[in-house]
Parts: C-alpha cells; structure tokens; sequence
C-alpha cells in the first residue's frame, strides 16, 4: 500500500511515538510510506525505517492553510497515495482537502485525546472513511462529539515494543540509573514521566513525595519529562514548589531521557498522578517493565490496570490516597514484586506494537479493496 501519515506537531509526545512506530512498522513491512511534517519536526529523527526522499515537510500552520492543502493535495496525487491517514486536529481538515481533490485516497483519523470537537472537526470526521480511537475512551467521547458518524469509529489501542522495556528490567540497569545521577544503591526509587504540565499532576506528585519521606526518608523522587509552555513556566513552578517543600535533594527533575526503558527499570513504583488521560502510554511502557503502578483514575488509566491486580488506582487529585498507596507499595516488596509481574504479562498480551501495527493495516487494506 502507499499510505501518506500527517502530524503538524512540534514536540514529541505519545501521539507522535504513536505516528513514529507506525510508519517505521508499516515501512518495514513493506509498505511505501510517506511522511508530512512541518519543518524541524522532532518526528524526522524517529523516522529511521523510511526512505529520506519519503519525508516531506509543509507549513501545516493550521486547520485553514489553504497552501498547505494544496500541497497535500499535489503530494497524494503526484505519489498515488492510497491512504491519507491524519493524526491531530488541526491537520484534518487539510486531509480531508487532499483526498477530496483524489477521490481514490482514503481518509484514515487517528484520535488520540479526549478534548471535545469543533464544528469544522465534525464535518471533517463526516468525511472520513474510517475513525480509528486509542482507547474505549476516546471513542465514547467521539460518538457523543460526532454523532451521525460514529459508527466510521473503531478502536485501535495504543502499542508499544513490549520486548524493549520487558528485556530492560535487570540490576545492571537499574545499577547504572543510580550512578547516572549519583543516588545511594538502597534508594526506594517513586518516579513518574510525562510533559511538564498541570494535567500530568507533577505538583500533587511532589506533595506526596514530601508526606512519603516521613516514613521512608531513604526515598527519591524522578520526574522525567520537558516543558513546553512559553518560557517553561510549568518546570519553573514546580521548582519553586520543590524548593519551597525543602525537598531539593530528594526530588529530581531528570528532563527528556532516552533511555526510559532504564528509568522503568529503576524504579520501585510508578506513578501517574495526571488529571485526564485518553490512554496512558507511560503507564503501559512501566507495566510492560514490570514495575509497580500507582495512577489516578483517569478514563485511560481505567482501561489499562485492573485495580489490586496489576495496579492500584487513587482518585484525580487526592494526595493523601496517592501517598497512601505510595506507601503500602513501599512497605510491602512481596505487593510490589507481584503487581509488577501481573501487569507485565497484561501489557506482553495486550500493549504490543505487532497488535497495534496489524489492526491498523487491516483497517487500511478494509477501506481500499
């Protein structure tokens, strides 16, 4: 198939890995797959499987940049792309105008948030051939937002490479975190990962850690993750806060890591302290680590744990419960060892990139034969 993938983004975050691991799949698959982007996009580094002369790189400024849908346009024809397949809102309508202008391409929409629709987003979504959402989440939201079509809609959830952060999980690894940023080899390791943001609950995070060395005063705290706001407004508060919580030697900010397998592998429990999640990548990438999870109950989180078997959930926004449940991890490794094991071979069953890859495909060969 000669299928185009669209995203307008300019950081990289679980719907770009999303993007990035499909392409490189269905590339090496052998599929000819082409790529557009806006210029300096992170996505052309992760892009390792394509051909060079398949990545093309437009303005994508917004849903009306008439330019940029004409080129798009131009793009599908000139490679007689058969699948235009479109990954966040703003790009849809730009899609929808490039197949539009080649009937015989198929508009592919990917979801993968859970914010509310536009007016022009819904007309979009009428043209689409197929709706594809990460989560059972994503697609209620979608069929209360869409209406009329919501039965184009079909649940793909995300995947991950289950085998890298499984095969990560051994001492050295963790040997080699701790001497990376100079922790003491008997640390309790709490850590969580995403963009430096309110809705990720870093704050709640942090006030928890400060309730938690109360009792296990040999804790330390990670948070792996960049902000993107104008003038990192976010990471600047939540170091005032950590200062202000006397906790600067005890909570550490670790930025963008590359090697996120090693950090799962680290650590003693994971936690996602977000307010909102349509799926919950990192909670999926720590679970297929084998390490114990603590999250909030988000819409995502709630499809992905099954509480007191391979997780534990709090409510959004309660730091006493998620210190609690913090803490009953911390004092019991035989809970730890067996939450971790049980969710690994959940994710191992039902994260997996293959799975992921495979449901997609088959959506595509659906619509074109």
């Amino acid at each position: 198939m000669r299928i185009l993938q669209i995203s307008s983004a300019q950081s990289l975050g679980g719907g770009e890995r999303h993007l990035a691991d499909l392409a490189n799949g269905l590339a090496a698959s052998g599929h000819d797959v082409y790529v557009a982007l806006r210029p300096k996009s992170p996505l052309i580094e992760e892009l390792d499987i394509l051909k060079v002369k398949n990545i093309f790189t437009l303005p994508l400024r917004n849903s009306l940049d008439a330019k940029s849908a004409r080129d798009l346009s131009r793009l599908v024809r000139e490679n007689k792309i058969q699948v235009v397949h479109a990954h966040m809102a703003r790009d849809y309508p730009l899609a929808a105008y490039a197949v539009r202008r080649n009937p015989v391409a198929k508009l592919i929409i990917t979801r993968h948030v859970l914010f509310p629709l536009n007016r022009l987003h819904r007309i979009t979504f009428a043209k689409a051939a197929r709706i594809i959402a990460v989560s059972q989440a994503v697609a209620s939201q979608l069929r209360s937002d869409i209406g009329g079509a919501a039965e184009k809609i079909t649940v793909v959830r995300n995947g991950i490479n289950t085998a890298r952060f499984a095969k990560a999980k051994t001492d050295f690894e963790r040997r080699q975190f701790l001497d990376r940023w100079k922790l003491s080899a008997d640390s309790l390791l709490v850590g969580t990962v995403g963009e430096l943001t309110p809705l990720k609950g870093q704050e709640e995070f942090v006030r928890a850690a400060r309730e938690i060395l109360k009792q296990f005063p040999q804790a330390h705290f990670i948070i792996a993750g960049i902000d993107h706001s104008r003038g990192s407004q976010h990471q600047t508060r939540l170091e005032q806060l950590i200062k202000d919580l006397d906790l600067t030697t005890r909570v550490t900010l670790v930025g963008w890591l590359e090697n996120l397998a090693q950090l799962y592998c680290a650590l003693d429990v994971f936690v996602s302290a977000s307010h909102t999640e349509s799926f919950g990548l990192a909670i999926a990438e720590a679970m297929a680590s084998g390490t114990a999870v603590v999250s909030t109950e988000t819409a995502g989180a709630r499809e992905l744990i099954e509480v007191g078997n391979t997780g534990l959930l709090v409510p959004i926004g309660a730091v006493e419960k998620l210190t609690e449940a913090i803490v009953l991890l911390l004092k019991r490794t035989d809970e730890r060892v067996r939450l971790g094991s049980a969710a690994q071979q959940a994710a191992l069953a039902n994260f997996s990139l293959e799975r992921m890859i495979a449901e997609t495909e088959e959506i595509y060969r659906a619509e074109i034969d």
